[in-house]
């Protein structure tokens, strides 16, 4: 039997992204994209957080994240500063301006859960939502090349 699991998921995380993008398009919220969105998610949750964190929270690589979070530092999402116990550690906070975007986020990410979820029983929901986090602690357990 062929498994299609990883590419299935590949292509719902393209998908997933495409409408996120759209979603705030047609809502023109333009501050920020569906990558940053997926930063912002972390942040809101919690703030002065270090960059090596945020990566693992992520699971964005810290070059692709160094990257984005200096775009975010531009346009007025997020700032950094140093840790005062390890001045050798950068800590990320969000801005009021990312703040005053959480609400819009949040009904956006709401649509497209709905849309993700539909025609799904609440038990299917809650079986499928454990069977991703096994996935993922799968994944996240390996990590050496096999030979």
């Amino acid at each position: 039997m062929k498994y299609n699991g990883g590419f299935l998921i590949s292509r719902i995380k393209q998908v997933h992204g495409r409408l996120l993008n759209n979603f705030l398009s047609c809502k023109n919220v333009r501050a920020f994209n569906a990558e940053q969105g997926r930063i912002l998610h972390i942040l809101w949750a919690k703030e002065n957080i270090s960059i090596k964190e945020l990566s693992v929270q992520t699971g964005l690589a810290i070059n692709t994240l160094t990257v984005m979070l200096e775009r975010m530092e531009q346009t007025g999402l997020i700032y950094k500063k140093s840790d005062e116990r390890d001045r050798r550690k950068t800590l990320i906070n969000l801005t009021e301006y990312a703040y005053s975007l959480k609400k819009e986020y949040s009904l956006i990410s709401e649509e497209i859960t709905e849309i993700f979820y539909k025609d799904f029983s609440d038990n299917e929901v809650e079986q499928f939502e454990i069977y991703l986090m096994r996935i993922l602690k799968n994944l996240e357990n390996v990590n050496n090349c096999k030979k």
